[in-house]
């Protein structure tokens, strides 16, 4: 059996090296909603000049996802950063979440379906950064006590081989990365909503919900 790998480690080095270095590399980060990107921002705005790349396609309508980007933006805009973040958005597609899904509509939050959720959201973020010339791509996902970041740093490997930059190895819920996200989420009157975003967790939310 493998050995699970410490990525908060794996990021301890990767900045100390870039520190030594004395550069300030470009890196394309995956954002999810505001509040899981607020601790990553604060953390790595001190070692990169970041672009938020909202790509979410399994966001379950329009509204909610416009909803998500508008706080993201709006927290871009005010949080004090050592270096400046802008955000990107990518297309609204929800048919290509949909297709990738296709027949693990009744598997429960956690399984193959989130698993392709994944990586379809770290392909599209990779690309992005493969066509725009960016020295690192990662993801707030693992910030998120539900996400699996031996997962998530497995698909980031995987992009990273298959379009040739580097994939920022980490775990954001360590060191209270998480804790601190609902501080500064608190702090800055963020929008945190009650579900992953797509419709089968938020169906999943809703009966769970009402069997309490």
């Amino acid at each position: 059996m493998d050995t699970k790998q410490n990525y908060q480690i794996v990021l301890d080095r990767t900045l100390e090296e870039i520190g030594k270095s004395g550069t300030v590399p470009s890196l394309l980060l995956h954002v999810c909603c505001a509040p899981c990107a607020s601790y990553v921002l604060e953390y790595l705005s001190a070692h990169f000049r970041i672009t938020a790349f909202y790509y979410n396609p399994n966001i379950t309508d329009a509204e909610e996802y416009d909803k998500r980007l508008a706080e993201l933006t709006r927290l871009a805009g005010s949080m004090p950063m050592d270096h400046p973040a802008c955000v990107v958005s990518g297309r609204y597609e929800p048919g290509v979440f949909l297709a990738a899904s296709r027949g693990m509509e009744d598997l429960p939050e956690g399984g193959e379906r989130c698993r392709a959720c994944f990586r379809l959201r770290l392909e599209e973020s990779a690309r992005y950064a493969k066509a725009h010339g960016f020295d690192y791509f990662t993801t707030t996902l693992s910030i998120s006590p539900l996400k699996d970041a031996q997962l998530l740093n497995a698909i980031g490997r995987e992009m990273q081989e298959k379009y040739g930059v580097p994939y920022l190895y980490s775990d954001f819920k360590k060191r209270n990365g998480y804790r601190r996200s609902v501080e500064l989420s608190q702090e800055y009157g963020l929008y945190r909503q009650d579900f992953c975003g797509c419709a089968f967790s938020k169906a999943e939310r809703a009966r769970k919900t009402k069997e309490v």
